[in-house]
C-alpha cells in the first residue's frame, strides 16, 4: 500500500475514533447525571434522556466524514489515492471533525450534566435547558461542514 492511501486511511480513522471517544465520554457523564435525576423523579426520564443523547451526535458526524472519505479514496468506490500529497490532503481534511468532535462532545456532555441539574430543580425549564448543550453542538456542525467540504473538494 502506498503512503497516500495510508495517510487518507489515517484521516478516516481519526474522523471516526476521536469523535466516537468524545461522544462516549459525553454521553457517559450525562447518563450518570440523568440516572441520578430519574432515581429521584422518574417522570423526568424523557427530558433527561434527550439531554444525555446530545453529545452522541459528534460520533455520527465523524462516521459520516469517514464514509465520505472512504468512498472518495477508492475503498468504497471512487478513485484510489496513489500519491502522498493527496493522502495528506485527506488526512488534514478529516482533522476538523476529528479534533472538534472529540472536544465538543466532551464539553457538550458536561453542559448536558448542568442542564440535567436544571431539570432536576425546575422541570418546567426544559426548553432553556436544551439550549445550553445545543450551543456547543454549533461548533461540531461547523467542523463537520469544513471536513465534508474539504474531503469533497479533493
Amino acid at each position: 500500500m502506498n503512503m497516500g492511501m495510508v495517510f487518507a486511511l489515517m484521516g478516516a480513522a481519526l474522523a471516526t475514533a476521536l469523535p466516537g471517544i468524545g461522544s462516549a465520554w459525553g454521553v457517559g457523564i450525562a447518563g450518570q447525571a440523568a440516572a441520578g435525576v430519574v432515581s429521584e423523579d422518574p417522570e423526568q426520564f424523557a427530558k433527561v434522556l434527550l439531554l444525555q443523547l446530545l453529545p452522541g451526535t459528534q460520533g455520527i458526524y465523524g462516521l459520516l466524514v469517514a464514509f465520505i472519505t472512504l468512498s472518495s479514496i477508492g475503498i468504497l468506490g471512487g478513485n484510489p489515492v496513489t500519491d502522498t500529497a493527496t493522502g495528506m490532503l485527506y488526512l488534514f481534511a478529516c482533522l476538523p471533525i476529528a479534533l472538534v468532535g472529540l472536544i465538543s462532545a466532551y464539553h457538550q456532555g458536561r453542559t448536558s450534566v448542568a442542564s440535567i441539574g436544571l431539570i432536576a430543580k425546575k422541570p418546567d425549564q426544559f426548553g432553556k435547558a436544551m439550549l445550553f448543550p445545543a450551543m456547543v453542538e454549533t461548533y461540531a456542525i461547523l467542523a463537520l461542514l469544513i471536513s465534508i467540504l474539504s474531503v469533497s473538494g479533493i
